[in-house]
């Protein structure tokens, strides 16, 4: 009967992917809670205070601009001694515009979905840290890169907590954590050295990627806004400077409308 060879590395292998995993999966929920809670209230905020006035102000600014680009083509037209027909600018213009008009809807939606927000009920201390719990656990069990064998079922099951976690629903990350969760996955399986050193390399590479991830959002619109939305002051001159330039655009569209009327006598 042969010698059965034992390598040493592989439990020590075995016990740093398992920490990786560990790692990894509280980085996530560190990185989805950024993005999905954190950012989420911070910019409903951000609307609720500030985005009404600068709605008014992107759709003036819009409309400066259009009147502008309108002005620009009569004049063309009447360099060229062309009839200016303005039910075909008003089309071309429609065209030029569709992403500044894509953009003010944007803006529209993003002001319902904080007045939603603001009615919808909030989760008690005690709910807010089973929810980070158990979507943790979620993460750690069913997350395809840091569970490879994971089935497609199980795929569509992670993408529900994703969308659970998004929305606060407890109850669907208590069931999902339920089926999922009551006892680890099973380890990996002693394979050769080199394809746990791989597999190490690889959950070293994921944490570093989930890192500069966090730090994205953390230096990224709405979390840059946290410390604007603490301070009254700052808010005060945020909403002064918007003012300034909504009666700003008001008069250079009065004074653009005046040149179109006057080419057009």
């Amino acid at each position: 009967m042969g010698d059965i060879i034992l390598f040493p590395e592989i439990e020590e292998l075995e016990k740093e992917i398992e920490r990786l995993r560990t790692e990894i999966s509280m980085l996530m929920a560190q990185r989805d809670e950024l993005q999905f809670v954190v950012c989420k209230n911070i910019e409903m905020e951000y609307m609720l205070r500030l985005g009404g006035l600068e709605h008014q102000a992107f759709s003036l600014q819009c409309k400066y601009l259009r009147l502008k680009r309108k002005a620009e083509m009569i004049r063309a037209r009447l360099n060229r001694r062309e009839q200016v027909d303005l039910e075909l600018i008003d089309a071309m213009l429609d065209e030029e515009f569709a992403t500044y008009q894509a953009k003010l809807d944007e803006q529209i939606r993003k002001m319902r979905d904080a007045a939603n927000w603001k009615n919808a009920r909030e989760l008690t201390d005690e709910e807010t840290k089973e929810v980070k719990r158990r979507y943790r656990r979620i993460v750690k069990a069913l997350h395809p890169d840091l569970n490879p064998d994971v089935t497609p079922a199980q795929i569509d099951l992670f993408h529900q907590a994703v969308s659970a976690y998004e929305n606060g629903d407890l109850m669907t990350l208590r069931m999902i954590d339920d089926m999922v969760c009551q006892e680890d996955l099973p380890a990996e399986k002693q394979n050769a050295v080199q394809e746990l050193q791989n597999r190490r390399e690889q959950l070293r590479k994921l944490a570093e990627t989930v890192r500069t991830e966090i730090d994205t959002i953390k230096t990224s619109f709405p979390y840059t806004e946290r410390e604007l939305l603490r301070n009254e002051a700052m808010i005060a001159e945020r909403r002064e400077d918007l003012q300034t330039l909504i009666d700003e655009y008001t008069k250079a569209i009065t004074d653009m409308q005046k040149q179109i009327n006057q080419m057009m006598r």
